[in-house]
């Protein structure tokens, strides 16, 4: 590296973000991540001992990723590329290879390719990755934030351990605020900030375990504050609060925490807990969720979950589906919010999904039994000499409006799919039906 280059990278270190300058540079600062690279773990042992195989970090956004992969490129003797599945494709991994086989020929030298949100890059371009890592060329530290199981190829899953980081707790990220403050080389020590109480606990609390974030706020509070006469800058809690605005709240429309949290608001709205219900809901709207695509998973948890132990659930969440489509956000929330408790508090039942479920299963796996004469359509011309609607019997033409008569195909006659709950307007329908038919299910 020459003056030149050594000044423009000084220039950019100076000139990089604080969440960027304050990235650990060792194992012993890196923090928060204890159970995954803490001191006696299997990836610890793996980095220090510069015997990594293949590895996939999987967390949501400032849990520590690309940090952990920047840490075992100081501590590797093995050559690091670092790519970026955004802006990089198969020509950057023709030139890594090409530049890898090189240096182990002449150095035997190991190359270890990092690759940043490897979930972005699409199937073709993962198979091309798949033979070196495979052979051994590169060993592989891919980052993502989304669930590796179903956008890493299974092959080149296969070849790799899976770690999981979860997001910093706000012990952690304070600690980080603290040393950002005291470190005057990186952080922002040489500006003599003192933190009035509370003002860094809010912005740990709004970073919603998101490193980056937190940093982030501070160094804008930080730089906005005038001095005092005496030279310091005093950060309060206003200036923390303003600096931040709006809570981070940790959601990828597209990637996990979009699928936990839908799953979390459905589940608690099977359990009949109100109150986490419109929390989860609350927490998605936030996000920035479409709310029609809650206003559909209302509509299919409707009648999935509560069903005809209370049908008029069904008819509140489409109501509510057409309410948000007309009047949109934010006051859309609030036929969103009514739907979700609706649902809560209603008696359930799944006796309309087991079901279906169970008859599809008939269809998919039983002979397709031919429909019985007396069903048969017989209102056009020559129907009836083809024996069709022989021996229907109209129901209405008996009292109560029902009559014992043959509707499953032979194959299929005497199955029961409909298992009814004896919760909520089930129970009465099901015990008028019982009456008017003399059947039992």
């Amino acid at each position: 590296m020459n003056l030149f280059e050594e000044a423009r990278q000084e220039r950019q270190n100076i000139e990089a973000p604080l969440a960027v300058r304050m990235r650990p540079r060792t194992l012993d600062e890196f923090v928060g991540q204890e159970k995954v690279v803490g001191p006696g773990t299997l990836l610890r042992r793996a980095i220090e001992n510069d015997s990594l195989t293949s590895i996939i970090l999987w967390g949501p956004p400032g849990c520590g990723k690309t940090t952990l992969a920047r840490v075992i490129a100081n501590l590797t003797r093995a050559h690091f590329e670092a790519l970026n599945a955004v802006l990089d494709g198969v020509n950057d991994i023709r030139r890594v290879v090409a530049a890898a086989k090189e240096r182990r020929a002449y150095y035997g030298q190991k190359t270890l390719i990092f690759v940043d949100e490897i979930h972005r890059w699409a199937k073709n371009i993962q198979d091309a990755l798949l033979p070196y890592v495979e052979d051994g060329l590169l060993t592989l530290i891919g980052a993502t934030v989304e669930n590796p199981m179903f956008t890493v190829n299974p092959a080149l899953r296969s070849r790799s351990r899976i770690f999981r980081l979860e997001p910093l707790s706000e012990s952690h990220i304070l600690l980080l605020l603290r040393r950002a403050l005291e470190d005057a080389e990186r952080g922002l020590g040489r500006y003599n900030i003192i933190p009035e109480p509370g003002s860094l606990e809010h912005l740990a609390k709004i970073a919603d375990g998101d490193a980056r974030v937190a940093l982030s706020a501070l160094e804008f509070a930080a730089l906005t504050t005038p001095p005092e006469p005496d030279g310091s800058r005093r950060l309060t809690l206003a200036a923390a609060q303003e600096a931040a605005q709006k809570r981070a709240v940790i959601y990828d429309r597209d990637g996990d925490q979009h699928y936990d949290v839908v799953s979390a608001w459905i589940k608690s709205m099977r359990g009949s807990d109100p109150d986490a219900a419109l929390y989860w809901l609350a927490r998605m709207l936030y996000a920035g969720e479409d709310p029609l695509f809650l206003a559909r998973r209302l509509m299919i948890h409707a009648a999935e979950d509560v069903g005809l132990a209370d049908p008029q659930a069904l008819v509140v969440a489409t109501a509510a589906a057409q309410a948000v489509e007309r009047v949109g956000l934010p006051e859309g929330r609030l036929p969103l919010a009514e739907a979700t408790l609706y649902i809560a508090l209603a008696p359930k039942s799944n006796s309309v999904i087991k079901g279906i479920d169970g008859a599809w299963a008939a269809v998919e796996n039983e002979r397709a039994g031919t429909v019985p004469a007396h069903l048969r359509d017989a209102s056009y011309k020559g129907a009836a000499t083809l024996g069709h609607g022989k021996g229907y019997k109209y129901p209405h033409d008996y009292p109560g409006g029902w009559v014992e008569q043959q509707y499953l195909p032979d194959n299929l006659r005497g199955k029961t799919f409909y298992h009814p709950s004896p919760y909520g307007r089930e129970k009465d329908l099901v015990q008028k039906w019982r009456e008017r038919t003399g059947k039992h299910c």
